[in-house]
């Protein structure tokens, strides 16, 4: 049986792909209809940008608002689905040891951190983004609003929002299971200029696996 590398053994079934991802890289690839995606933050508060499209027509692809109406909430956990933009489930979140994950935020660019920051060509999600979806033959216009793993950006009453200290600490982890055939792009954020990675990026792990059939578990 397969582990995480903090120990976290996955259920039983066939292992396709087991990496672990430097601070600032990405990965993109098609995550079959049944297979589970494991994303663990190996050190904590480690924000992981993550997108994800049909793989059969990526002209469906993941939509931040829908996905929030429909869980009636920001915060999306387990039992949630996010939803693409023809109201259809593209994963389904099965286990969530950290329970804050920001779906308004958005990715970090070289603008948006210009603008922030004052600094010019940094390393960002955006970037990384293009860079996986010219794999699929995919660019700029096929970019939305995006879902951040493990980053923590809270709503006060007054309707301002922050940017803070992620919640994840080391091991802490999210499943997700692909309803049908999915597009998956993820970025392991390199933002060191605000605190949704604690200052100090670091690698997380990611695990694909296809679950064994109830029979083949009985």
């Amino acid at each position: 049986m397969s582990q995480t590398r903090c120990g976290e053994e996955i259920p039983r079934g066939t292992v396709l792909e087991d990496r672990v991802m430097a601070p600032g890289s990405h990965w993109a690839s098609i995550v079959p209809q049944g297979a589970v995606l494991r994303i663990v933050d190996l050190e904590g508060k480690q924000a992981v940008d993550f997108l994800c499209y049909a793989a059969k027509d990526p002209s469906e692809r993941y939509n931040a608002a829908d996905t929030m109406k429909y869980a009636g909430t920001i915060f999306v956990t387990k039992g949630h689905s996010l939803y693409s933009d023809m109201g259809r489930a593209l994963y389904t979140i099965v286990e969530d040891t950290c329970g804050r994950h920001d779906t308004i935020g958005g990715a970090c660019s070289a603008e948006s951190n210009h603008f922030r920051y004052g600094v010019k060509n940094t390393p960002n999600c955006r970037d990384n983004f293009l860079r996986g979806l010219e794999e699929f033959g995919l660019g700029k216009k096929d970019i939305v609003a995006n879902l951040n793993l493990f980053m923590n950006v809270p709503v006060r009453s007054d309707g301002k929002m922050g940017l803070t200290d992620g919640l994840s600490v080391p091991g802490d982890y999210v499943d997700l299971r692909a309803e049908i055939d999915v597009l998956t792009v993820i970025s392991n954020c390199p933002q060191t200029r605000n605190p949704c990675n604690g200052f100090d990026p670091t690698p997380v792990q990611l695990i694909v696996w296809q679950p064994l059939a109830p029979e083949e578990s009985a």
